[in-house]
């Protein structure tokens, strides 16, 4: 199916419980995969404004996630720390790997990226920094505690 991002609706929202919602505003997602209507993987086009953050920083269990530089320049943090992405740069990260990552726009200009990742059911993802656990389930995902209970709303 042939589309063109000018005609995929924006999701500005973000489904973290709300205290984490403030880390992800400024993002804005295009899921392309969902409106050509791919069910193996996901494939969003992302805008970050300056100060926002691509997610809270995280790893997966089973999903593995790819991201790809369109325009601007990127912040990458990881485990081992920190890494500016330009144009053309990508990186992976493989499921499993307990290598927290998120992309953090510390520039004046909006950034653009691709990202990809599979939809393994199964799957959980981690938070280092925070309290906080989600996993996947029929309806999205469940944000829980590290000791398992539930954040309310």
């Amino acid at each position: 199916m042939i589309i063109d991002p000018k005609d995929v609706l924006e999701n500005t929202g973000s489904n973290y419980p709300q205290q984490f919602k403030s880390v992800v505003y400024g993002r804005v997602k295009k899921r392309l995969g969902n409106a050509a209507g791919l069910k193996n993987f996901g494939v969003n086009l992302v805008r970050l404004a300056p100060g926002s953050c691509s997610a809270i920083r995280h790893w997966h269990t089973r999903q593995d996630e790819f991201i790809y530089v369109l325009e601007g320049e990127v912040t990458l943090v990881t485990n081992s720390g920190e890494q500016v992405l330009k144009l053309g740069i990508a990186a992976g990260f493989p499921a499993g790997e307990a290598d927290g990552h998120h992309l953090v726009n510390r520039t004046d200009s909006d950034v653009v990226y691709l990202e990809i990742g599979d939809r393994t059911d199964g799957d959980s993802a981690n938070y280092p920094d925070d309290d906080l656990i989600a996993k996947a389930s029929g309806n999205g995902w469940i944000f829980t505690h590290k000791n398992g209970e539930i954040y309310e709303e």
